[in-house]
């Protein structure tokens, strides 16, 4: 395969997003829409070049973390997308191979999609164009074709209406070798209804060079473009789509698909059951046989083989929960290690805390690991006992085969094999009861109630 340059243009507004972030940030599956381009033409080896806006800081930033070695320029003057390529000239200018042209805005393109273009190029084809059929081609350019090739492209406002009952439309990513690119791109014009500078144009420029110009057709689930509010729920609801199929195909047990959503980086192991309404957000691993039930929310976190989860947990902040592990409806955890065969049931918060194996977390128990200032640590041993309704207070550690009493406040460390007990002891006050209640029924007769 020849060496591969991909210009990626990310310099529109994207004011009908009424966003104050720019619209190749806003999220699909937990990460930018721009991301999304930039992982696909990663899987290729390829080079990359991105146009962006003035005052578009942010994307710079988003894209250097994604691809630390992308080469930034930026589009002043919004002329167009043959100006915006000519931003990148001191990228496609060194080009030794192909030259991809790809749009920030469009997430879902897939590697296979990306495979046919280099493709075609690599067995000689001089462009390659990609085209899609949508329902309404309205306000798309049309593909032009003739003899299995591409004549020109059309945009919408310029087509006659002959041509305008063509469904055969243009994404607008564009394949070049990179001499074909170079010959054509400097002598494009704005002779249009917008008076702007268009890469299609380079179509009918290649052709009259003599060029081959190939097209393929993608899915139209795949090009949508993500510019305003409504499509980027329709780019989600689709990328949804592509990941549970995934998933499942990977030998994952979904109860209900549709309720169940995936972040980009989601993996998920040989014969795991995912119950209804679970979210996953990015930086989840899960091993295999493990079970989460209905109504969990999962981020950055990695669940050990076998363990079982929810319902209603949250799992969170660089958690790692080893094998067997078992947690049950409203728990939390929250930067913390738990090990093999622990079980925390019910009710608990687990934040900032060291947890050995096999060891019994009671229904209430909350690790205070917060002062108000810093953040500490709960260190608890294998094979514990921690009553319910503990309050652990950071820093402390508790031991080895320790117990701790049921509403215990445990502030200070407890030996291995001890048995901890931090309350007060109980005091039975007789006939005073009564006294209680009628003390509360002036009260609420005071309130008028």
């Amino acid at each position: 395969m020849a060496e591969l340059l991909s210009i990626i243009l990310a310099a529109g507004e994207g004011t009908r997003m009424k966003s104050a972030l720019p619209k190749v940030l806003h999220p699909v599956g937990g990460l930018p829409v721009v991301s999304h381009v930039l992982r696909t033409v990663q899987g290729f080896g390829s080079k990359v070049a991105v146009v962006v806006g003035p005052g578009h800081e942010a994307v710079e930033a988003a894209v250097t973390r994604f691809d630390a070695g992308a080469q930034i320029s930026k589009q002043i003057d919004r002329l167009g997308t043959a100006h915006a390529v000519q931003q990148a000239r001191g990228a496609y200018e060194k080009a030794a191979g192909h030259v991809l042209v790809l749009y920030a805005d469009t997430p879902l393109v897939t590697s296979a999609t990306i495979g046919q273009i280099v493709g075609k190029l690599d067995e000689g084809a001089d462009m390659v164009v990609v085209g899609f059929r949508p329902e309404n081609p309205t306000g798309y350019g049309r593909l032009i074709t003739e003899g299995g090739r591409v004549r020109a492209i059309r945009e919408h406002k310029d087509a006659s209406d002959d041509e305008r009952l063509i469904g055969l439309c243009n994404s607008g990513i564009i394949g070049f070798r990179g001499d074909t690119l170079r010959g054509v791109v400097d002598r494009i014009g704005n002779q249009n209804a917008k008076g702007e500078y268009y890469l299609t144009d380079a179509v009918e420029l290649a052709a009259g060079d003599g060029k081959r110009i190939d097209f393929i057709e993608a899915d139209a689930a795949e090009l949508v473009g993500v510019d305003n509010r409504e499509k980027l729920a329709e780019a989600e609801a689709t990328f949804q789509q592509f990941k549970r199929k995934e998933i499942m195909a990977a030998g994952v047990t979904l109860r209900d698909p549709q309720s169940v959503w995936f972040s980009w980086d989601t993996e998920i192991g040989r014969d795991v059951t995912i119950f209804p309404n679970v979210v996953f957000g990015p930086g989840v691993k899960i091993a295999d046989n493990a079970e989460i039930r209905a109504f969990c929310d999962i981020e950055d976190a990695v669940i050990g083989e076998g363990a079982s989860i929810g319902p209603f947990a949250r799992i969170r902040g660089g958690a790692e929960l080893g094998p067997d592990v078992h947690l049950g409806n409203f728990v939390e955890v929250k930067k913390s290690r738990i090990g093999a065969g622990t079980k925390a049931g019910h009710l608990s918060y687990l934040g900032d805390a060291e947890i050995g194996a096999k060891t019994n977390i009671g229904a209430g128990t909350i690790t205070c690991n917060y002062d108000g200032v810093n953040k500490d640590k709960t260190i608890i041993g294998d094979n514990v006992f921690i009553g319910s309704n503990a309050s652990l207070v950071a820093p402390v550690t508790i031991g080895d085969g320790a117990y701790t009493a049921s509403g215990s406040v445990i502030t200070e460390d407890v030996p291995a094999d001890a048995l901890a007990l931090g309350r007060a002891r109980q005091e039975n006050k007789s006939g005073y009861a009564p006294k209680l209640k009628e003390r509360a029924l002036v009260k609420k007769a005071a309130k008028g109630n």
